[in-house]
């Protein structure tokens, strides 16, 4: 691929607008020198305004997604889009959002260019872990771990039970669940179910990849070994 084509398809403008960088003498070698767009130098070796070039398609991060956020690139108000380098929005392809959390839910978000990634992680075939944080209400009454492992609880509006589900109590009103599916806000429908209401919701795990120390509002890109990680058991 021609480096005009891959520095427009990583965000950094139109064809024309990256034509002009280079024109400017914004696209550089590691050592400075300038680059002209008809160079096909190794991807690790060029520099836009002395900064490395982000990865070719093929890209996965995870974003600790706090409250307040939303999963879209149309919505009005704070999009996870806005946390991270805008030319990101711009990508091709497209970096989406692996499933969603919502605008109350903070947590693990994974985003990917990878479409097949993307479809493999999601895909009820895989029913991979997913480890949520629910500070509740009220406290628990004692049969909901009972209820949810039973693989018979049904959802309003569903026609199919869920599957089972683990749940762990940390306190009267923190409870640690993981589901292997992913219904629309379904931890809050689960624990609506039984009598309950979330006050809050945290992602904390999908699959073997944990947040880990990564602050509110920050991410990373995801190495193969991250990615290795996501379809290993969790703990």
């Amino acid at each position: 691929m021609k480096l005009i084509k891959a520095l427009a398809n990583l965000g950094h403008g139109s064809r024309r607008q990256v034509a002009l960088m280079f024109r400017e003498g914004r696209v550089t070698d590691a050592a400075g020198e300038v680059l002209y767009a008809d160079d096909q130098p190794a991807w690790e070796d060029v520099r836009v305004d002395g900064e490395p070039l982000d990865p070719p398609p093929g890209l996965v991060l995870m974003l600790h997604k706090p409250v307040g956020h939303t999963c879209s690139t149309k919505d009005r108000g704070r999009l996870v889009y806005d946390l991270l380098p805008p030319r990101f929005a711009l990508r091709s392809p497209v970096l989406s959002t692996v499933g969603r959390l919502d605008r109350e839910t903070s947590g693990l978000l994974l985003m990917t260019d990878d479409g097949q990634l993307l479809h493999r992680i999601i895909s009820p075939k895989s029913k991979l872990p997913k480890v949520y944080e629910a500070t509740l209400a009220g406290p628990l009454r004692g049969d909901e771990a009972a209820i949810f492992a039973s693989g018979t609880l049904m959802l309003d509006s569903e026609t199919t039970p869920l599957l089972p589900a683990e749940l762990d109590v940390v306190s009267p009103t923190l409870a640690r669940l993981t589901l292997h599916e992913g219904r629309y806000h379904q931890v809050r429908r689960m624990f609506a179910a039984v009598g309950n209401h979330v006050l809050a919701l945290h992602r904390s795990q999908v699959g073997g990849l944990s947040l880990g120390d990564l602050p509110e509002g920050q991410w990373r890109i995801l190495d193969a070994a991250d990615r290795d990680r996501i379809f290993t058991a969790s703990a």
